[in-house]
């Protein structure tokens, strides 16, 4: 199987790999659902990470990866995406997995691999650096990469930060399924924790869900819209 470059609208480094398992969806039908997470295989000089776990690995799809060099660690933004890592983990030798603590609750199978990080961010090497916003859940992860956007910067969320369909917007949400939104200090909290950080492009959770442009701006005014939708935006 020969892994895509990247979607036309992203980096070139940045590799969707629910779009590279879609191959598979249509010789294998039963695999109900396998395409709605996308995880997402991030190369710099110095480090190949998993963004994220999509439920299946396939060998094929690992094959693909270890002929890009492999994947040196695997980040998650959240327990929806712990699904198969300890599988992931291992069809790469055991690639350590890293998880914020206050999310420690949710793993439901531990592993050595395994590693628990806390604080509020995490530099994980080559401009690369975690960071905990909180919000969907405790210890809700994003991922900032210094050198995406063509250096301008770009915030891999999942749904911590949640790109919706205009593509010009994001939102926020305690549980999507449920509609149950975040308290306002949930909010102040998740811009306080990415303004530090340069990001022109923001990689949401689903296909084609990306701000090509001035994603810091419209993290910030989604939020002040999201405040003033609850009657909580205070100027």
């Amino acid at each position: 199987m020969k892994m895509p470059e990247g979607d036309e609208t992203m980096d070139r480094s940045l590799v969707t790999l629910s779009k590279v398992l879609a191959e598979y969806v249509r010789h294998a039908p039963d695999a109900l659902g396998l395409t709605l997470q996308r995880a997402m295989f991030l190369r710099t000089p110095k480090a190949n990470v998993l963004w994220d776990c999509s439920p299946l690995v396939d060998e094929a799809v690992v094959e693909a990866i270890k002929a890009l060099g492999g994947i040196s660690a695997i980040a998650i933004s959240h327990p929806h995406y712990y699904s198969s890592m300890i599988e992931w983990s291992q069809a790469f030798g055991g690639v350590p997995i890293y998880l914020h603590a206050a999310d420690m609750q949710w793993v439901m199978r531990p592993d050595d691999a395994i590693v628990f990080w806390e604080g509020e961010t995490k530099k994980s090497g080559d401009g690369l650096t975690l960071i905990r916003c909180g919000g969907h859940f405790e210890g809700g992860t994003v991922l900032h990469w210094a050198g995406g956007a063509g250096g301008k910067g770009a915030l891999l969320t999942g749904d911590i930060i949640q790109v919706v369909p205009d593509r010009k917007h994001v939102s926020f949400m305690y549980s999507y399924p449920n509609y149950i939104p975040l308290p306002a200090t949930a909010i102040e909290q998740i811009v306080k924790a990415v303004e530090p950080y340069s990001f022109d492009r923001v990689y949401g959770a689903f296909w084609d869900m990306v701000i090509e442009r001035d994603g810091k701006e419209v993290v910030k005014r989604s939020a002040e819209r999201y405040l003033r939708a609850i009657g909580q935006w205070q100027a």
